[in-house]
């Protein structure tokens, strides 16, 4: 019984040791794990992030160009619609689209035979009337040799001069009955008011046509302008004389336009104003291209940075300085923005003249971490 009793307690304490061992190991682990832990977080945070000179810019006062986005179609200043001003049949119509044509170059005919007839027949009424002139002539002659020899009354005489004023009334409005028929006799000729290029066929040879019926439509691409369409609050900057620098759709160059004229109403329902650019070298571009692009207003000096540097990712605007060799986050007060150069920077508040911001494709870096500049940096300096 005292041999049992003695085993039982030998196990028992050799579970009780063992248990102890087992503890031991796993507190020896975890602290391992935690000083490794430690040791990560120590050699993290003594990363070194090394930046290029181009990696940097200092902030300082720049002038910077204020613009206004603008947008919309090409048009030609000069164009005209040709319209036929007599009714018939539509003949000698042989330009077609992309033909050119000279200002007062015959472009169709209206069948004139009808017109023709007009003419004539306005022309006979005209040559009876001048012969009842004569008659009315002659009466009054006579009338007045009677009525001075004392053989008729002096009324007969007025009755002959009236009928002498009638028939002189009715020759001028035949005369002016046959000017009208060759004024439209000349109207069935169709000829080109300004000199172009046909944009628009609207009628065929042989088809009959109405008065006021359009045939074809003529642009002068000399002289092209954009029609921008402003906001009531943009349109307040905007001035004649003022250029802007332009993307014409499917161009790869860049075309000047400067501010001609300003509509003075602003367009119903919409309440925008209408501004109109002439196009500085129109040679190659056409009627109705889409163009887009930024409208100069003006020009500031401020403190500016590049608006890529300017981080957005906190509730509130900031940027990522060099101070002391540390990565230091500076919020910011936007202002205006404009190009300088060909960037586009961004005035702020918030920032001492020549600080060294960090470029906006660095990326984000924890505030706090150490950086140096490589060799060709650190010899030129930070450098905008």
């Amino acid at each position: 019984m005292n041999r049992r009793a003695s085993y039982a307690w030998l196990a028992l304490a050799l579970l009780v040791a063992l248990i102890a061992l087992g503890v031991v190991r796993t507190l020896g682990a975890r602290k391992a794990q935690q000083e490794a832990v430690a040791q990560a977080s120590a050699a993290k945070a003594q990363t070194i992030v090394e930046l290029a000179a181009g990696d940097v810019v200092k902030a300082q006062v720049r002038e910077l160009a204020q613009g206004l986005p603008i947008s919309g179609s090409l048009k030609a200043v000069n164009s005209a619609l040709v319209k036929a001003r007599a009714a018939g049949e539509l003949q000698g119509l042989a330009v077609r689209e992309g033909d050119t044509v000279k200002a007062g170059q015959v472009i169709a005919r209206v069948d004139a035979t009808e017109y023709n007839a007009r003419v004539r027949q306005a022309q006979q009424q005209a040559d009876a009337a001048k012969a009842q002139i004569d008659i009315a002539q002659r009466q009054w002659d006579n009338n007045k040799a009677l009525v001075d020899q004392g053989f008729i009354s002096k009324t007969a005489l007025d009755t002959s001069m009236n009928n002498l004023a009638a028939a002189q009334a009715n020759h001028k409005a035949a005369l002016a009955a046959v000017e009208v028929a060759r004024k439209t006799l000349d109207d069935t000729v169709l000829r080109a008011p300004i000199s172009g290029i046909v944009s628009q066929r609207l009628a065929q040879p042989g088809e009959r046509v109405a008065v006021e019926a359009r045939v074809i439509e003529i642009v002068d691409l000399s002289r092209l302008e954009l029609e921008a369409a402003l906001s009531p609050a943009d349109s307040v900057d905007v001035r004649v004389g003022q250029e802007a620098l332009l993307q014409i759709e499917g161009g790869s160059r860049p075309v000047r336009a400067r501010v001609s004229r300003i509509n003075p109403s602003a367009q119903a329902g919409s309440r925008s104003v209408l501004a109109y650019l002439a196009i500085a070298d129109p040679s190659g571009l056409r009627q109705g291209l889409f163009a887009q692009g930024t409208l100069g207003t003006g020009r500031t000096s401020a403190l500016a940075v590049p608006l890529s540097a300017v981080r957005t990712d906190k509730p509130a605007p900031y940027v990522q300085t060099v101070e002391n060799n540390q990565i230091a986050h500076k919020p910011v007060e936007l202002g205006a923005r404009g190009e300088a150069g060909k960037e586009i920077m961004v005035a702020v508040n918030g920032l001492a003249a020549g600080a060294v911001v960090v470029q906006g494709n660095i990326g984000p870096l924890r505030e706090g971490t150490a950086v140096r500049f490589t060799a060709a940096a650190a010899a030129k300096g930070p450098s905008p």
